[in-house]
């Protein structure tokens, strides 16, 4: 099964061909040569995040992508991040093709199982991030887009009209995220002058905003485990990713 449907070498660092043709990639998960030239989060990420392929629970093919987490982590401080970790990195700029341009559609497959909270102390809430997307192409990531589920169950765009900004078009008061069976999740992408990004739940809208303060490049994206340190336990499996680019929405 060819799973990567863009060359990937090495040596392409910073490449960015443009040949009129829409870049594409896929994974199934079925291996993890499909992510063996990025970087992948440690095994046992500050001895509470670990991840593996697995055949228990699984949307198509024979394995996919399981991430858990087994303990809580130190609050993080300012110059210390502490968040939980579990996911391959996809970098577009290490590929020969080079960095994706938007709009982009993203298609991903999630089975999650996590009871998030509000803080009854006042300190951080609960959240889960089912996708993070940067234009950087350093291991910096100063600008991201993310997907995040908050304590009260919805799915969510999180730094939209600048980094730390939170603005939306639409955002669901209604539709809550189900757990313990596979939701497909669906991104628009368009980081252009006036951009803005979308996100479907099981072909229905949950979350739209405008995006700004960003280059028109998809250079770095992950998928997996990220969430707040204090979780103490949870799971989640993804599945069938697409990245792909397409003409305007």
């Amino acid at each position: 099964m060819v799973l990567l449907n863009i060359s990937c070498t090495k040596d392409s660092a910073n490449s960015d061909v443009d040949n009129g043709e829409k870049k594409e990639f896929i994974s199934s998960f079925e291996s993890i040569n499909d992510f063996s030239d990025f970087y992948i989060t440690p095994q046992g990420h500050k001895g509470t995040t670990f991840h593996e392929l697995s055949d228990l629970i699984v949307h198509s093919g024979t394995y996919a992508h399981k991430i858990w987490i087994d303990g809580a982590n130190p609050p993080s401080t300012i110059s210390i991040n502490n968040n939980h970790r579990g996911y391959p990195t996809i970098q577009f700029q290490k590929t020969a093709q080079g960095t994706f341009k938007t709009p982009c559609y993203i298609t991903l497959w999630v089975w999650l199982d996590m009871e998030l909270q509000e803080s009854i102390t006042g300190g951080e809430d609960d959240w889960f991030s089912f996708a993070t997307f940067t234009d950087d192409e350093s291991d910096s990531w100063n600008r991201t887009v993310l997907v995040n589920l908050n304590p009260s169950g919805f799915v969510h765009l999180q730094h939209t009209s600048n980094q730390g900004e939170q603005t939306n078009i639409f955002q669901t008061t209604d539709l809550m995220f189900p757990q313990r069976e596979w939701v497909e999740l669906k991104m628009y992408l368009d980081f252009r002058d006036n951009g803005y990004a979308k996100v479907w739940q099981n072909g229905q809208l949950v979350s739209h905003a405008n995006i700004g303060n960003i280059t028109n490049k998809l250079s770095q994206a992950h998928f997996g485990l990220y969430c707040s340190p204090q979780l103490i336990t949870g799971t989640v499996y993804n599945d069938d990713l697409i990245i792909k680019e397409v003409e305007e929405e």
